[in-house]
């Protein structure tokens, strides 16, 4: 049956959306007990606290009104620019990021929704990327795409950038060559801000290629909303979340990357490691970046987390080492532990 979603449902929907201070499960109750927008805007703290059962923090500011009014706001601007928005109950909405314990409330996106629901492979690492690191994660994506995969990343510097790089570069080459299109994987963009505002910006041209060759940009964030800086790890669970599996380039200790990895494993999905992280250029920077959080954790700057969130971390614990991405599809047949990815991502090399 087809979702019907009205002004006002989706108006309401942004609304909860818009509340930082309500877990996932607590918006959708809220969703069932109400009937309109302007429902919840006259809804004090106490009487949410009721409906939830729960008590908020007292420090939390609550202006119902005033959320309403930029909900209203980013609906008319979603409308305006043709930005479709994804309730967890539509069709379009990914049912592998709907598995997650935490999935996002609201996808805000462009391009290609039949995107989120296909074989994908989730391609991270630092945005402190050593040559050949550059080029294992353009290949690797490159490859992907070549063989009916998408390439999920965040659109950062770094690893993040030469991925996606490689999955424009395999549609160009197949496009001059007058190759058939449709047989190719696509890049999927998740950014941690608002769905028009392409964070850094020296990507926004890369942003538009995405679009041009049928790939797709998401954000669980509304259109102009100020960005935060736990944005980032919020973008990156939705990475993890939305493919059966996830590759990291290069990860030095203490980086965003396994961050990532972690929430990988915390959804149950693989997690492989490139071999190009252990290359000398990377180890020399991963020793850099150690070496600054160690003076930051001393300094009180940096959690323990952090500190002791490193890629031996997850070898000790069993993560593969892959070297390609045809090492990666034979890993996702041969290795124990590989039941997502297994069943999700099927489209592999011929030995």
């Amino acid at each position: 049956m087809q979702l019907i979603k009205t002004d006002d449902l989706l108006i309401l929907h942004i609304s909860l959306n818009r509340i930082t201070f309500l877990k996932y499960s607590e918006k959708k109750i809220l969703a069932k007990k109400l009937d309109s927008s302007r429902s919840l805007a006259l809804l004090s703290i106490e009487e949410i606290e009721t409906i939830i059962g729960r008590q908020i923090q007292k420090r939390v500011v609550w202006n119902g009104l005033e959320n309403l009014r930029m909900a209203e706001r980013a609906f008319l601007y979603c409308e305006t620019f043709n930005i479709k928005i994804l309730l967890n109950e539509d069709p379009y909405y990914p049912e592998l990021l709907r598995q997650i314990s935490d999935p996002p409330y609201l996808l805000f996106c462009r391009g290609d929704l039949e995107l989120l629901s296909q074989p994908c492979v989730s391609i991270v690492g630092t945005r402190r990327l050593s040559c050949p690191g550059r080029s294992a994660a353009r290949n690797f994506a490159y490859d992907a795409v070549m063989d009916s995969c998408n390439v999920v990343s965040g659109l950062a510097t770094g690893a993040d950038g030469y991925a996606h790089q490689g999955a424009l570069d395999a549609f160009f080459d197949c496009d001059e060559k007058n190759a058939d299109l449709s047989k190719l994987g696509r890049t999927i963009a998740v950014i941690p801000s608002g769905i028009d505002d392409i964070i850094p910006s020296c990507h926004k041209k890369m942003a538009g290629q995405i679009l041009q060759t049928g790939g797709c940009i998401i954000s669980e964030y509304e259109p102009k909303l100020e960005m935060a800086n736990w944005h980032f790890v919020g973008r990156n669970r939705i990475i993890a979340g939305l493919s059966a599996a996830t590759v990291v380039i290069e990860a030095p200790d203490g980086s965003g990357a396994l961050i990532t990895a972690d929430f990988a494993l915390g959804y149950n999905r693989d997690l492989m490691f490139h071999k190009v992280g252990f290359n000398e250029q990377a180890v020399y920077i991963s020793g850099l970046v150690k070496k600054d959080l160690e003076i930051k954790y001393a300094a009180g700057k940096v959690s323990k987390y952090k500190m002791q969130n490193t890629m031996a971390r997850y070898l000790d614990s069993g993560a593969l080492v892959i070297e390609d991405y045809k090492d990666y599809c034979k890993a996702l047949i041969e290795s124990p532990g590989s039941r997502s990815a297994r069943s999700e991502q099927g489209l592999f090399f011929d030995d």
